[in-house]
């Protein structure tokens, strides 16, 4: 009935399309680590990344657990909601980025640069303490 109806108004493909929400890049989780990379929702388990540029990547709603991201830049990355629980980020630059909301529990951030980082409302690696509203750079 639909493409009946099509074939006799071409006008109404053109309002169709026009009427469907232009979604954002979908993710591909199997991209090689490197800046901007669009690894949105995906999940990295026990995974080396160490050293990584990962400078402007966006990385919302990822999942690293036990995943090693020693010293990596992540520099302005966005890791809002990020589930980076026992990931290691020792040394890791974390200057700029957006770990709001994002589960530190666990983490390890000896040495990390926070400087500038939102950590509005991220769970704190002791998995008890949320970051109050305008922590930035350190867990108030």
């Amino acid at each position: 009935m639909l493409r009946a109806m099509i074939r006799m108004r071409p006008w109404l493909l053109a309002l169709l399309l026009a009427l469907v929400p232009v979604s954002e890049a979908l993710a591909d989780c199997t991209d090689p680590a490197g800046p901007g990379v669009n690894w949105r929702r995906c999940v990295f388990d026990r995974l080396e990344f160490k050293n990584a540029d990962l400078t402007g990547a966006e990385l919302r709603d990822a999942s690293f657990p036990l995943t090693d991201l020693r010293e990596a830049d992540m520099t302005k990355a966005h890791l809002a909601d990020a589930d980076l629980a026992t990931a290691d980020l020792r040394r890791a630059r974390l200057f700029g980025a957006d770990l709001r909301g994002a589960d530190l529990t666990g983490a390890k951030l000896e040495g990390a640069d926070l400087t500038g980082a939102d950590l509005t409302g991220a769970t704190w690696t002791d998995g008890k303490r949320v970051c109050a509203e305008g922590s930035i750079g350190r867990c108030n």
